[in-house]
């Protein structure tokens, strides 16, 4: 890279609606970001929401915009449009590329200061919104959000998606830079050497016992009653031979333990501790259909577990039925109930699975994807900058951010 192109790719902005100590998917891709950077020697910086119990750190500057909670999932933020505060950070540090990782509050204020600044701008898609219409009884308004994700993402360079799925619905809805990029996975801290008889024994797991494990975010949108009566069901079948386990919270969690309480609740779990439960279990369920990418299942695979999944979304990606796991009709409890007592049977078949999932999840390791994310970024800042004020010309409709010129 020549000296020029490097400069071109020091400073990146990134804007999120979503940070640490939250714990999700994009936070995980966002703090990967970080420290991507961080090593290639760039300089980063952060604008996301303040939380009761956050604190700046990560080794970049950090902009923490003050929120409250949302009502219906408190974890979820809500930053208030603090547009001068946002612009005043952005215009001491310089960015010579903002990536909006979200398509919340801030990632509005970040994609407006990028094209009123004519500074290039990425983007990401990490959230199947419109399919979310449908959980929260809104199916209505399904070709709205479209409308205005489109408007969103419709200026960036690249639009980072975790899964083909994901890229290709994008791309049929004109957005044709969309790219897959963020599916990768954390093959050495997800590894089945973590597997430990002292593990599975603080979870009260017997040596003549198989883990049955769920992973993520407990809220509606993960098809979490067909997870506690699969749960149901193949607790029934299996009685002691089994022991389940679930690691996350959300807005739906006393629906789901409410519904199974069998199961033993572990919370959200620093990554090294959930690695270790990952490499302790023998079969790892996630009945969701509106994944980007399902994370989770590719972090199971890594950790050298069988997984049953929904054949739907960014799963079909990660698992070959029959080989690397086990895909099943997203609505089929029945099914699932099926898949798990299958695999909680056979141990032979468990083992072979998990050796093949290993052995895919190493091709999603993560050294590939961080050289293209740094190439892409490279690109993008070189491309010249489109004129600020016919972009902002196309406003969202029913948007309007307020005085646009505080930013100007």
């Amino acid at each position: 890279m020549t000296a020029h192109a490097h400069r071109w790719v020091v400073r990146i902005a990134l804007v999120s609606d979503a940070f640490t100590p939250q714990v999700s998917g994009v936070v995980t891709v966002l703090r990967r970001i970080v420290e991507l950077l961080g090593r290639a020697g760039h300089d980063a910086a952060v604008v996301a929401p303040e939380y009761p119990d956050s604190h700046p750190g990560h080794g970049v500057g950090e902009l923490r915009v003050p929120s409250v909670a949302f009502p219906p999932y408190p974890a979820v933020r809500l930053s208030l449009p603090q547009l001068r505060r946002v612009a005043h950070f952005l215009d001491g540090f310089g960015p010579d590329l903002v990536h909006v990782v979200t398509e919340g509050p801030l990632g509005f204020l970040g994609r407006h200061y990028a094209l009123r600044r004519g500074v290039p701008l990425v983007t990401s898609y990490h959230t199947h919104f419109p399919q979310y219409c449908r959980y929260y009884g809104v199916p209505a308004l399904e070709s709205a959000v479209w409308r205005l994700l489109t408007w969103f993402h419709g200026p960036a360079r690249f639009i980072h998606t975790p899964g083909v799925a994901a890229r290709d619905a994008l791309r049929t809805r004109d957005l044709g830079q969309a790219a897959v990029w963020g599916r990768g996975v954390d093959t050495h801290v997800f590894h089945p050497d973590r597997r430990s008889a002292a593990t599975r024994r603080r979870l009260g797991v017997r040596d003549d016992q198989v883990l049955i494990l769920h992973v993520g975010r407990l809220a509606r949108e993960k098809n979490l009653d067909v997870l506690a009566d699969a749960f149901g069901i193949a607790g029934e079948a299996l009685g002691p031979r089994a022991v389940f386990a679930v690691a996350g919270d959300g807005p739906s969690a006393h629906r789901l333990y409410r519904r199974f309480p069998d199961s033993h609740k572990l919370g959200f779990l620093p990554v090294g501790e959930l690695a270790d439960v990952y490499a302790g279990a023998d079969v790892c369920v996630f009945p969701s259909h509106t994944e980007t990418c399902g994370l989770v299942a590719l972090e199971a695979m890594a950790s050298g577990v069988a997984v049953v999944v929904a054949e739907a979304g960014g799963f079909r990606e990660s698992v070959v039925h029959g080989r690397t796991g086990l895909l099943v009709a997203p609505h089929d409890a029945r099914g699932f109930a099926l898949a798990i007592v299958r695999l909680a049977l056979d141990g032979v078949q468990r083992q072979m699975m998990g050796i093949a999932a290993r052995r895919f999840a190493m091709t999603r390791d993560l050294a590939a994807e961080d050289d293209d994310l740094l190439a892409q970024y490279a690109a993008a800042a070189r491309a010249p900058s489109p004129a600020a004020a016919p972009v902002l010309a196309s406003a969202a409709p029913g948007w309007r951010p307020e005085k646009e010129g505080v930013v100007a």
